[in-house]
């Protein structure tokens, strides 16, 4: 056969398997009906009543190890005039440069905190792949969670790096974007969505909150796609603190030794930020 129609027959058989491909990608929906690994077996719902809001389903995770651990949920209850912050968490993957998870943690005027993390929601025994991610192979989830379990399992378990950072957000902004990300939460539970490796990731959707918020303030940029460097963009559109240099703001935010030193008191949250 002549080169030429050798080259012609690869390129149509390279064609029709990426066609077929797709076709499979594109044919998958997306489900809350599945064999759910246990920190991700149940989804947070929220309703709201005036300026309170009833939470099911707050993940509160006791851990041994990453593996080994006994799944809490909890039903809580918060007054959205109380919201007096907001946090953002940078949880840089060890060995990697670029990649990251981040989430966001609210926190109130009667020393409570609760966060909220957007991530995959995984089945038992998967893990997380970039490719999978890009080819409709997990739903999407929002964790609501104590920060013992979020952040804890982040520093103490994973012993990755992790970064707390208080925002600039009036409270609100702050409450604004409470009520955004457990009315997507919401929407999700039952309205199933496919997570997206590119276009809706942790800090993808979190950029997409602040940005119904205060339109336009968070720019497009390569560090939203490569969320370890999340908190410079933060820092550089004046959601971080910008009276002292970031280096200096970036030092004071990572918070393992005192997560570690403190991973059994009453007080966590308080202590992680370095009050006493």
């Amino acid at each position: 056969m002549p080169l030429r129609r050798v080259a012609l027959a690869t390129l149509a058989t390279v064609l029709f398997a990426l066609l077929g491909f797709t076709a499979v990608v594109l044919s998958r929906r997306p489900s809350n009906d599945r064999r759910w690994s246990p920190d991700q077996r149940e989804l947070a719902t929220a309703r709201f009543t005036g300026d309170s809001v009833y939470i099911r389903n707050v993940r509160n995770i006791h851990y041994r190890t990453t593996h080994d651990y006994d799944v809490r949920y909890e039903d809580r209850a918060y007054d959205l005039r109380a919201i007096e912050s907001v946090w953002f968490v940078v949880e840089p993957f060890s060995g990697m440069k670029g990649p990251a998870h981040t989430f966001v943690t609210f926190g109130f005027d009667d020393g409570r905190y609760v966060g909220i993390s957007v991530e995959i929601r995984k089945e038992v025994g998967e893990s997380f792949s970039p490719w999978r991610g890009a080819t409709r192979g997990y739903e999407l989830t929002y964790v609501v969670g104590d920060e013992r379990d979020l952040i804890g399992l982040r520093a103490n378990f994973r012993h990755d790096s992790v970064y707390l950072y208080r925002t600039t957000a009036t409270p609100a902004k702050a409450r604004q974007l409470f009520v955004s990300m457990l009315e997507r939460a919401d929407k999700l539970a039952a309205e199933p969505e496919f997570y997206n490796t590119l276009t809706s990731t942790c800090t993808t959707n979190i950029v997409r909150h602040v940005n119904e918020i205060s339109p336009k303030r968070v720019p497009f940029s390569f560090r939203t796609l490569l969320p370890a460097y999340a908190d410079e963009l933060a820092y550089s559109v004046g959601l971080l603190d910008t009276t002292v240099a970031f280096e200096t703001l970036r030092a004071r935010a990572k918070i393992n030794a005192r997560a570690a030193a403190y991973a059994d008191s009453a007080g966590f949250s308080r202590l992680i930020r370095g009050r006493a």
